[in-house]
């Protein structure tokens, strides 16, 4: 896996962070609930090239 990977996706972690913090302390906690939802589907379509990788590896590893 590339370290530029692993760097957005904490940058992506801290924006979504700040974001949720900022709008639930405008009383908005629905989009703050939501934001945190897109932000977490963001990552998992980011990386699920790299666990698809994980799981063939291993499958390769054992034999299965």
């Amino acid at each position: 896996m590339e370290i530029g990977v692993v760097f957005q996706i904490a940058a992506v972690g801290i924006l979504i962070a700040v974001l949720t913090q900022v709008l639930q302390k405008a009383g908005r906690d629905d989009q703050a609930m939501i934001t945190s939802l897109a932000g977490l589907i963001l990552v998992l379509f980011w990386i699920i090239q790299y666990i698809s990788q994980l799981f063939d590896t291993v499958r390769e590893l054992f034999s299965l």
